[in-house]
């Protein structure tokens, strides 16, 4: 960064769990950051709120029915108001934007994070369906912009930092996940697990969505595909094991057998602070580890149960827009979980459906991946009226 030019960011998704710690960290080092474009889906007061308080110059509420409350709320500050999902594509470009920040949650997240990758900014990812989605795409557009993009996932940002100063090839990369809320269920035990109990993760406080899908592993499965991309990595050469401690955060592994990891406690700060400053590392009021009579165990993943991780390695292995369904259909469900109207074990079932029946595309276009995730919508909520 230059010594006496503060880095200006922009936001997507400032109001969910990922947007307001990494406000956390601009106000920690203000001298360093400054917020220039903040947005939200529906949460138009906390976005105001967040608006007035770092002086930012403009804001989005993607959701155009809360425009006119938000441009009320504003009118006596000279913070400029947008609204619809355009506006989000139109904002990240904006000349006075260093980095953009993806925190959106959903296939939301594409269209303006590539948009962002057009317009050559620094990308700090944490939209997992961005890659997810249109990984081959993102990652060639990036290249062709010289959009650097730095991961925010833990995982990825563990694997990110280990990878510094490297120059060989890996051999494995090898991603911990904490097993969420039912490691050790049976497929009898997870029929009638509630929502409270799905929502009750024992290591992180994240939003819902990513909540439900560390649940089912799903999560896990996004990020095996995110890896895939943004490390170039064949999914063979990706490993998973469940480490219910949450202190090492991703591992890779060298061809002459050496492995190097990334730990930390849980604190989502951390990751995001080093995709703003990198490559320098700033000082952080976070907790520290205390190894004495630490025991880190790790575990394999019980893939027959916790299936949806076998799906997301079988849609990256096939490719074209099956991982594009894949996201729609679990984004769907998950969906129909929260609001009570399917079971948890519904989640994974539906996703194996619309995997089976959407209509296969080997290399698909940016339009392919719309009508992809139109289709797959439309034919899961069919399937979920049926339930």
């Amino acid at each position: 960064m230059e010594k006496h030019k503060k880095q200006a960011i922009a936001i997507l998704g400032s109001t969910g769990s990922i947007g307001v710690q990494c406000l956390d960290v601009i106000e920690l080092h203000s001298e360093l950051f400054e917020v220039t474009t903040l947005t939200s889906n529906n949460r138009w007061e906390l976005l105001a709120q967040q608006a007035i308080k770092f002086n930012a110059d403009s804001v989005v509420i993607a959701n155009e029915q809360h425009y006119d409350k938000l441009s009320e709320s504003l009118k006596d500050y000279p913070i400029k108001v947008y609204a619809g999902k355009e506006a989000l594509e139109q904002v990240v470009c904006g000349e006075n934007i260093d980095c953009v920040v993806s925190a959106l949650v959903g296939y939301a997240g594409l269209a303006p994070t590539i948009a962002a990758i057009k317009c050559g900014k620094k990308i700090a990812l944490a939209n997992k369906e961005t890659l997810v989605v249109a990984g081959e795409l993102v990652m060639r557009l990036a290249k062709e912009h010289n959009a650097p993009i730095i991961p925010v996932d833990s995982e990825h940002s563990a694997i990110f930092q280990s990878l510094v100063g490297e120059y060989t090839p890996v051999e494995k990369l090898i991603l911990t996940a904490s097993g969420g809320p039912f490691f050790g269920y049976s497929k009898q035990q997870l029929e009638s697990v509630t929502l409270a109990q799905a929502l009750n993760h024992p290591n992180w406080s994240m939003g819902n969505k990513i909540t439900i899908d560390s649940a089912t592993m799903m999560n896990k499965g996004f990020e095996v595909i995110e890896a895939r991309w943004l490390f170039d990595v064949p999914v063979s050469d990706i490993d998973v094991y469940v480490h219910r401690n949450s202190i090492v955060h991703s591992m890779i592994q060298f061809r002459d057998g050496a492995v190097k990891a990334q730990l930390g406690l849980p604190d989502m700060r951390q990751p995001i602070q080093y995709a703003l400053s990198f490559p320098i590392r700033l000082p952080l009021g976070n907790k520290r580890l205390d190894f004495a009579g630490m025991n880190l165990t790790f575990d394999k993943v019980d893939t027959d149960t916790f299936y949806s991780l076998r799906l997301a390695c079988e849609a990256i292995d096939k490719g074209g827009n099956l991982p594009c369904v894949l996201n729609a259909a679990n984004e769907v469900a998950v969906g129909a979980f929260l609001s009570e109207q399917i079971s948890f074990l519904d989640i994974p079932r539906l996703t194996q459906q619309a995997m089976k029946d959407i209509s296969f595309v080997g290399s698909p276009s940016l339009e392919d991946y719309h009508l992809t995730d139109l289709e797959t919508r439309k034919y899961v909520n069919k399937l979920i009226t049926k339930i």
